[in-house]
């Protein structure tokens, strides 16, 4: 194989409850990167459409992954990549990791698949490091696991893919407005108070409980941030307005995607899903505030070729 192309999915993090430890992946939003082969040994950035990145290799997520993994398997070539960006960094969507995840992927195939969806996922936070100032497994491990992770533990590196309920749907509403992952840390708490915690975490595993049974209703229940969703809230414009109005109109959980600015809606089937990104539209239409918004399935593949 001398050339590879694949789509590297967006992701949405945190899923209100699970802060840094569970994610999923979308299945028809996301990037699509191209990797060809040449004998020069080095990796290079021949072409970025969409959004503005770094060309040079150890300042770009993608090419600082396909580096590392090159380097680490004394592969005896190098590659240029192409990156195409279908949604906007900043978004809240995962964008640096599916950068990231596509060239772990990418890479992996072009080696000849020596590595492991854990390893691949330890190489692509070396990406998130490069992007966003720290190694987080979470969007990463979504996109190239597919479906919904939990990051169990970071050392030894553990992640536990999780059932995906057949008729779980996502609507996205993305405010066109950047908020830096950096920026949306500064206003965590240093300590949280044990009741909190422990109404946190018993939604967790409420959270993974209703993946696994595909029931709807406790999926709803469990998807409650105490914690972080009350501070960052304030820092994405109508979002308790965009949450009253997807809830009362038969959606099944609302909370901020990532870091924000992007907010996810969980509903059960296609149709409800459809239905709620009108709801969302109608909310959001008159806020001078440009938006987009998708609604997807959750992307049970991850990191594929095309």
């Amino acid at each position: 194989m001398d050339k590879i192309k694949i789509f590297a999915p967006a992701t949405v993090a945190n899923v209100s409850c699970g802060f840094d430890a569970t994610a999923f992946a979308l299945e028809n939003l996301g990037d699509e990167m191209a990797f060809t082969k040449n004998t020069s040994k080095n990796v290079t950035i021949s072409k970025i459409e969409g959004a503005k990145l770094p060309f040079k290799t150890n300042k770009n997520a993608a090419s600082f992954v396909a580096d590392v993994m090159l380097k680490e398997s004394n592969a005896d070539f190098g590659v240029a990549i192409e990156i195409n960006k279908k949604y906007k960094p900043g978004s809240g969507l995962g964008s640096s990791a599916a950068s990231s995840a596509g060239a772990a992927f990418a890479i992996n195939e072009l080696l000849g698949s020596p590595y492991s969806k854990t390893e691949l996922t330890k190489f692509a936070m070396l990406g998130e490091e490069v992007a966003c100032g720290s190694q987080i497994a979470d969007n990463v491990s979504a996109a190239i696991f597919g479906g919904f992770v939990l990051v169990r533990c970071y050392d030894p590196l553990d992640i536990i893919a999780i059932p995906t309920p057949v008729d779980l749907c996502v609507t996205i509403l993305h405010p066109q407005i950047e908020l830096l992952t950096e920026e949306a840390r500064t206003v965590l708490p240093e300590k949280v108070p044990l009741k909190t915690a422990v109404a946190q975490w018993a939604n967790v595993g409420g959270l993974i409980s209703g993946l696994h049974t595909s029931d709807y209703d406790l999926i709803a229940r469990s998807v409650q941030d105490y914690i972080v969703e009350p501070l960052r809230k304030k820092m994405i414009p109508h979002f308790d307005a965009v949450k009253e109005a997807a809830l009362s109109n038969g959606a099944l959980a609302v909370g901020i995607s990532g870091s924000g600015p992007s907010i996810f809606i969980l509903s059960k089937g296609e149709l409800q899903a459809n239905y709620i990104e009108k709801i969302v539209n109608k909310t959001y239409q008159n806020k001078d505030i440009k938006f987009i918004t998708y609604v997807s399935k959750i992307g049970s593949e991850g990191v594929r070729k095309i």
